[in-house]
């Protein structure tokens, strides 16, 4: 059977001879590719400053480190998202609070964050989960209002758009090229800023404290980027406009065929960039059940995310016992459908007549 993945890297001759290039010039580890990247990151994110680094947990753990969050502080985030988020919070030394979700985005509600707050929290650390933004203007003023640093994972997010603003340009944004992104170079990730005192403090962190070669001012890391992945990610860029098109085109093909399952909610003002297509699958029905039924008729689904955070044997010992009614149903209810560029016509009529059957 000729099976329909989840997901499948865009790879053209355009990204073999990009790394080719960058074997043949000697020059592998950060130099111009990866300053060429980076500024034409920035511009794509409407911001001054963006910093490439070895991969999106590591962009997450830096912007953090940058925003002066350590141990004895609070973040507030999400519990429904890759353990990533929580794990770059861990990694500064503060401790995750978590907010519950909302049930239409799957995002953060912005309506209880809030009365999270204690004089502890030092951030918000909201997701843009599945390419869709979250309600940043009532984020930005909580956070302005409590003194609290904002900080984007958009690593779902690349290119995606709240009214009319880019993802990572709100406060100190932060992305993942992975393999299976919609921009991706294999590993990597980018952290963005238009603070020039965030941007060096980033700069620092990732190459060891250095600002000047070897006077190291400050405690850091080795996160660079090599320049095969930043060549890579070049001539991504180039391709992200029909890239993202596409994986539109998709969505809006699915959305306006399928019916037996709850399809997603673009809220208005919102660029969705759908890294993910992700349905609820409710009304008495199992979504497992679900998801072996589309299996066994070779479509390949991803649940994202089967467990919430609060909920991981690895975070139970430091929260304890927190409970997150909506993320937790959700948790039990969302399946991602292919929605990736490469599908053809025929996928998608297999997906619609396939998840219909349900």
């Amino acid at each position: 059977m000729n099976r329909i993945q989840i997901s499948k890297p865009d790879v053209t001759d355009v990204e073999k001879q990009a790394v080719m290039e960058v074997l043949d010039s000697g020059f592998l580890a950060q130099g111009p590719k990866t300053a060429l990247f980076e500024e034409q990151f920035a511009a794509l994110c409407d911001v001054k400053h963006a910093i490439a680094v070895s991969n999106g947990t590591c962009a997450l753990q830096v912007a953090l480190l940058a925003n002066d969050v350590g141990p004895g502080d609070e973040v507030i985030t999400t519990p429904f998202t890759f353990m990533a988020t929580v794990n770059a919070i861990l990694f500064a030394g503060a401790t995750p609070v978590f907010v519950d979700i909302e049930d239409e985005t799957f995002n953060i509600n912005a309506d209880l964050i809030e009365k999270a707050i204690t004089k502890r929290t030092k951030a918000i650390l909201p997701v843009h989960l599945y390419g869709q933004m979250c309600e940043m203007d009532r984020l930005q003023s909580i956070a302005a209002g409590h003194g609290l640093r904002l900080i984007e994972d958009a690593c779902q997010s690349v290119s995606a758009s709240y009214k009319g603003r880019m993802a990572g340009s709100f406060g100190t944004g932060t992305f993942s090229f992975y393999a299976t992104k919609n921009l991706m170079t294999g590993e990597g990730g980018m952290i963005t800023t238009n603070d020039d005192e965030t941007a060096e403090k980033c700069r620092m962190i990732r190459s060891h404290g250095m600002k000047q070669r070897y006077y190291h001012e400050r405690i850091g890391y080795n996160f660079r980027m090599m320049d095969i992945q930043a060549a890579i990610g070049l001539a991504q860029l180039g391709r992200l406009e029909t890239m993202t098109t596409r994986r539109s085109e998709n969505a809006r093909y699915l959305n306006q065929r399928i019916e037996a399952v709850t399809r997603p909610t673009v809220r208005e003002g919102r660029g969705h960039v759908w890294h993910q297509y992700t349905v609820q699958v409710n009304g008495g029905r199992k979504r497992d059940d679900a998801v072996r039924q589309l299996n066994e008729a070779g479509i390949d689904v991803g649940i994202y995310y089967p467990v919430p955070v609060h909920k991981q044997q690895s975070i139970l010992g430091l929260i304890g016992d927190v409970h997150m009614p909506v993320a937790e149903k959700m948790a039990m209810e969302v399946m991602s459908l292919p929605v990736h560029p490469l599908l053809s016509e025929e996928d998608l009529a297999t997906i619609v007549k396939e998840v219909n059957k349900l």
